[in-house]
């Protein structure tokens, strides 16, 4: 809900600067600043990608995976959020990294940058409702005689993705609700996880989080392929944080719904990445003191957080600890759902979908949400899910193939529009920074150390065994060129830019006054 200091003055200051940008306001603008940071802090939701991609983190480099390279791949997604943040203060629409990257950069590159984030968006709820899928029949699904075959995959996957859009249909104050207590949630049952763990564990040596051993190949069980490079190990073990904590972005698309958005929305973005980054470090390095023995952990591959938790936690605690931790990964979902409909809705919001612009970008006036685009992205998620079953054949993880198409897709689209700000800010393209700011040295230094992170992200999620990855990603950028030159070039207009503005506020006007004439 929102704000109880939210004036009349506040609503007027944030639908002035939503016009100023040739918008109207069609959402309903009912998210609290809290809300907007649980928004994003369920969908990074540390006890879904923390948990359930865990692996990686020990099965690489072992415990120093967990207390050196989760700092590490925090600082890097730290520098997108800042300079993310720096970007939404000025520019707070629904269309977020799409405006961004039109209004920096030109037509192309907001076109470019929507096609690589909504893939990003529907590829991250693919990867989060199939690692909740993992995670269930991990926990509870011998109860039900779900072992997590593929078919039961795609099956589960389809279930709990209608049950999630289901419930964005219902409102924007439905979700909020829910993605509030998603971040209760995961406070409350991470701390209970992380106490359990230090108190359960047979013996605690602190020295494991900053020790590096080689358990790549079978000692890893095989989760990344044998090498004896252990700077190329490291790097792999990034993978785990660099994952987990993205989707920050969810609170500039839900932007337009958040009151005293130009100062909420930055500060969610932020607070959110620190928050998730600080606990979730508490939270690995805990899992890794409380691991019994933990070369026979680093052999159990991607099993050994389930396998940990048998070995050391009271069978009741450790039911309470999984039926907690997979409502807040259905509710990661749930908030993933909120994030991709927000971005197709304000892209086809622009004619940005061939045919189909002016369904999606229908608000129901009932629920004020996006509803066409709601169900849009629920059902292209589960078309992906089924597709990529077969792309993962031959060995190679189902869930690792669509996590690492997320980073890839999802980073891409937050560099492009940070690389054309870096070099548009305190130009005509852009002028005036929000009221959150970062001077002009400091802004450019972040976002630049962004774009080296994007080339560390690139490198590692195309490795083996996720090297198909790449021709998914090359594949998807030569179909873009084709239809863009094709015929998009010609045809999309983009965002309203210069003069577009002023036209579309007078149309804007014309329209309320005469809403308000009946």
């Amino acid at each position: 809900m929102a704000s109880e200091d939210y004036t009349d003055k506040d609503a007027h200051e944030d639908i002035k600067v939503l016009h100023g940008m040739g918008y109207a306001q069609e959402l309903s603008r009912s998210m609290s600043k809290f809300s907007n940071f649980a928004i994003s802090f369920s969908i990074i939701c540390i006890l879904s990608g923390g948990i359930n991609s865990f692996a990686q983190a020990i099965s690489s480099v072992g415990g120093a995976g967990a207390g050196i390279g989760w700092i590490v791949g925090c600082l890097i997604s730290g520098m997108f959020a800042l300079a993310m943040a720096q970007i939404a203060s000025a520019f707070p629409t629904a269309g977020g990294l799409y405006h961004w990257g039109s209004i920096l950069g030109g037509r192309f590159i907001g076109w470019l940058t929507a096609w690589m984030n909504l893939l990003g968006l529907i590829t991250v709820l693919g990867a989060i409702n199939i690692g909740t899928a993992f995670f269930f029949a991990g926990t509870f699904g011998s109860m039900f005689g779900f072992t997590g075959t593929a078919g039961e995959v795609v099956g589960f996957v389809a279930v709990i993705t209608i049950a999630q859009a289901l419930f964005n249909h219902l409102g924007i104050k439905v979700t909020a609700m829910l993605t509030d207590i998603s971040g209760y949630i995961i406070f409350a049952a991470t701390a209970v996880l992380v106490l359990a763990c230090l108190f359960y564990a047979p013996a605690i040596d602190i020295s494991r989080l900053w020790t590096f051993t080689n358990y790549s190949g079978e000692a890893g069980g095989n989760v990344f392929p044998q090498t004896d490079n252990m700077g190329y190990l490291f790097l792999l073990c990034l993978l785990l944080p660099v994952y987990t904590i993205t989707g920050y972005d969810a609170s500039a698309h839900t932007s337009e719904e958040t009151v005293k958005a130009a100062h909420s929305v930055p500060r969610s973005i932020v607070s959110s990445v620190l928050w998730a980054s600080l606990i979730g470090w508490v939270m690995i390095c805990a899992i890794t003191l409380a691991i019994p023995d933990l070369a026979v952990a680093a052999g159990q591959g991607w099993s050994m957080f389930f396998l940990t938790m048998d070995a050391i936690l009271p069978s009741g605690l450790k039911n309470v600890l999984y039926l907690a931790i997979l409502i807040s990964q259905l509710l990661c979902g749930l908030a993933t759902v909120t994030s991709a409909s927000r971005m197709l809705f304000a892209f086809s919001r622009d004619g940005g979908i061939p045919g189909a612009s002016e369904a999606l970008a229908k608000v129901s006036p009932k629920y004020r949400t996006p509803v066409t685009a709601i169900w849009t992205a629920a059902v292209l998620e589960i078309l992906y899910v089924f597709a990529a079953q077969f792309v993962s054949v031959g060995g190679t993880n189902l869930y690792t193939i669509v996590v690492n198409s997320t980073l890839v897709f999802l980073f891409l689209s937050f560099a492009i529009p940070l690389t054309c700000g870096m070099f548009a800010y305190g130009t005509d393209k852009w002028k005036t920074p929000g009221p959150w700011a970062m001077s002009a040295g400091l802004y450019k230094l972040i976002s630049f150390l962004s774009v080296i992170g994007m080339v560390i992200i690139f490198y590692i999620a195309i490795q083996p065994p996720n090297d198909k990855v790449l021709w998914i990603v090359l594949g998807f950028i030569a179909l873009a060129l084709v239809v863009w030159f094709g015929f998009e070039s010609r045809r999309f207009a983009g965002p309203p830019i210069g003069d577009q503005v002023e036209k579309r506020r007078a149309a804007i006007a014309a329209a309320e006054a005469a809403v308000g004439q009946r």
